[in-house]
């Protein structure tokens, strides 16, 4: 009973975000996420075996417009999410820190704006997130030094400023940092040349 409590939790999650779409080009959510429909056999939809949970939430290149519901966060099995290539606008809810499981988590190319969360930390397993294609602003936050196990992270193509933290650096896991076509201010720190881990740095 506590599993199928659980996999309405999802469902109930995946239907606020079919609430908040305006714009579905290809007509895959308002026929295919419906309540008749088994969640299991949702476009998009992947579930994990073991518990039975939504552990894949793949929308990209679908052209769907629209704002992210906090109900996402309750999607606490996610371990990837993807909706690049979209028109969704509107700032990244809190709640997303919820995702405690999500390793990639891909919102590059859509419209997102505002400050980029502080709640990045809250995600232990987060190693791909792709901001890029945006129109985040303001400073790259220190709380998103604090995140371990990132390995790529791609914050190009948004309207950034203020000095790069060298704290960022520090991440050892870190193999790819993109920070081009922001307008970030001062010097890359001559340090970060002799870090071995980082293979690809674009700024």
């Amino acid at each position: 009973m506590a599993q199928q409590t659980s996999i309405s939790t999802d469902q109930t999650s995946l239907l606020a975000l079919k609430q908040h779409i305006t714009n579905d080009p290809h007509d895959l959510l308002s026929t295919n996420w419906t309540e008749t429909t088994s969640i299991y056999n949702w476009a998009g939809i992947t579930r994990g075996i073991t518990h039975g949970r939504v552990t894949s939430l793949n929308r990209a290149f679908m052209g769907l417009s629209g704002t992210l519901p906090p109900h996402l966060g309750s999607l606490s099995f996610l371990a990837y999410f993807n909706i690049t290539n979209s028109t969704f606008h509107g700032s990244l809810p809190g709640e997303l820190s919820r995702l405690r499981r999500v390793r990639y988590f891909s919102v590059r190319n859509n419209s997102f704006e505002g400050e980029i969360q502080q709640w990045f930390p809250w995600l232990p397993w987060l190693k791909y997130p792709f901001l890029n294609g945006n129109s985040f602003s303001s400073v790259i936050p220190e709380s998103i030094c604090n995140v371990s196990t990132l390995q790529k992270l791609d914050l190009s193509m948004n309207q950034l400023s203020g000095p790069i933290t060298p704290l960022i650096f520090n991440i050892s896991s870190l193999k790819m940092i993109d920070l081009s076509n922001n307008q970030l201010s001062g010097s890359m720190p001559s340090f970060i040349f002799s870090r071995s881990q980082l293979q690809q740095l674009i700024w």
